[in-house]
């Protein structure tokens, strides 16, 4: 079986190719051969972000010294915008170093900028390139985005709230907004019943953020967009929610129709093996029996504590399901979770506990070692 490549390969040589393919096109002026004599040497060693800001550097050093008419041969090589598909990227990667251009270089032309930046995120993405504009210009940035929030294309409704996210991966945080999500909500807003759902995901995500810092703010504004519904909208609610319910917030769970107080007798909760290797799999199989006399919903979700390097147990809530259990019924739950070493989460020897969570509310543990 071929093995997915990392990130990363996608910004080597193949790609700085393709950009200077490009410009070349539009700018037959651009040293194409020094470009990528110079990524060529670059790029091997540098992770993703490393390898984007590389290139987008190596283009300011190879383009025309004034900032618009260097701006100028980017956006004309950008070339058609694509059909539209469900998602951003695919055959598009060539147009995040451009994207990086403009964040490092044109915090000085926020006009030109922002123009830009508005064709680039049809071909891929401008959701990291937009915050140092937010930041810099927030009264001129919110206005654009406004007007944005009606274009035609849904990968400009959705940089409106991807790139407004106070709490981005893998992005700089935007404070203001993290101290006062206000401007963000009133965008929001325009954006709760998207013909996309590709837009909406983002909007959704964009409450979690807001959640984080201002749960009581997002549980009001979730409460009074689940009046008379769409479906649409009552999947946005429940996936914007995910954090709050991860932490067992009453408000939030019974926005999602959980049963206050739920009634569940544990019947049996196991993990094997009991003993096993960083990398390996366990098996965790749990039985709930419901003891309330009328049929009651479930949020159930499953708590690991991690081992770490000090000892110490690190929390993490994962979901596993939701259910309608009737009285006296009871349901079987089986599932794996994975030790595998991950860049975002690292496994070390000793005691691991597993927690099974009813809505909100712990009601049994098991615990596995995992060895070198």
């Amino acid at each position: 079986m071929t093995e997915t490549p990392l990130l990363k390969e996608l910004f080597g040589l193949p790609l700085a190719i393709t950009l200077a393919e490009r410009i070349g096109a539009v700018a037959p002026a651009f040293p194409a051969k020094a470009f990528l004599h110079r990524m060529a040497e670059l790029l091997p060693p540098l992770e993703l972000k490393q390898r984007v800001a590389a290139m987008a550097a190596a283009l300011r050093a190879s383009l025309p010294d004034p900032y618009p008419e260097a701006l100028a041969i980017i956006v004309a090589a950008l070339g058609p915008v694509p059909e539209e598909r469900a998602a951003m990227f695919a055959d598009t990667w060539y147009a995040w170093p451009l994207a990086t251009f403009v964040e490092q270089y044109g915090l000085e032309h926020p006009h030109e900028s922002l123009a830009a930046l508005h064709a680039i995120t049809q071909r891929s993405t401008a959701e990291f390139a937009i915050r140092p504009f937010i930041l810099r210009y927030p009264e001129l940035t919110l206005s654009t985005l406004d007007i944005w929030a009606d274009a035609p294309s849904f990968h400009v409704r959705r940089l409106v709230s991807e790139g407004t996210r106070p709490r981005l991966p893998w992005a700089p945080r935007l404070p203001p907004f993290i101290a006062d999500p206000t401007p963000v909500l009133e965008l929001l807003e325009r954006l709760r019943d998207d013909p996309s759902a590709y837009v909406r995901r983002s909007v959704a995500n964009n409450l979690n953020d807001i959640a984080k810092d201002h749960p009581e703010r997002v549980l009001a504004t979730a409460q009074r967009w689940m009046h008379a519904a769409p479906p649409d909208r009552e999947r946005l609610v429940r996936h914007a929610l995910r954090t709050l319910v991860k932490q067992g917030h009453p408000t939030a769970l019974e926005l999602l129709g959980a049963t206050q107080g739920a009634a569940v007798a544990l019947e049996a909760l196991t993990a094997t093996p009991e003993r096993l290797p960083i990398g390996g799999r366990v098996q965790i199989s749990a039985m709930l029996r419901g003891t309330a006399v009328t049929p009651q919903h479930l949020v159930i979700d499953y708590v690991m504590h991690f081992g770490g390097a000090n000892g110490m147990l690190r929390r993490k809530v994962f979901k596993l399901r939701a259910v309608d259990l009737a009285p006296e019924a009871t349901i079987t739950l089986e599932w794996t979770h994975s030790f595998r070493q991950l860049t975002t989460r690292r496994h070390y020897p000793g005691r691991q506990r597993i927690e099974l969570q009813v809505n909100g509310v712990i009601v049994g543990a098991a615990e596995v070692w995992l060895i070198e």
